[in-house]
């Protein structure tokens, strides 16, 4: 077994420990999701502005790359959980994301990729 799975199949026994498959819906795991985004982007923010620590919108003091490093953590997990709950294979979503961009045609703006109508 590859090295993903493995770690989903953890994501998937914590979530069940959890009780998250019991208690929570799709929607409230998608804002689960948001909610890591939004944590994310602050330590983003903090990097972007030369900050080794920063005090979160929670106000706690944290260190700026271990945020970064968490923040993508957590969001994978709730992403992990969310397709768990919707039945989808995480690669096959993937996949099939990766197979509509790879086509899309586009140029950068203000530094984000902006596709073509």
């Amino acid at each position: 077994m590859n090295k993903f799975k493995q770690l989903n199949k953890r994501v998937i026994k914590w979530g069940d420990e959890k009780d998250i498959f019991q208690k929570a819906t799709s929607l409230t795991q998608i804002n689960k999701t948001l909610e890591e985004v939004e944590e994310t982007k602050e330590a983003l923010f903090a990097k972007a502005n030369g900050l080794e620590d920063y005090i979160n919108s929670k106000g706690v003091v944290c260190n700026t790359e271990e945020e970064i490093l968490d923040g993508f953590g957590d969001q994978l997990v709730t992403i992990l959980i969310g397709c768990e709950m919707q039945q989808i294979d995480p690669l096959q979503a993937l996949e099939s994301a990766l197979k509509i961009i790879e086509k899309r045609t586009g140029k950068m703006v203000n530094g984000q990729f902006v596709k073509d109508k």
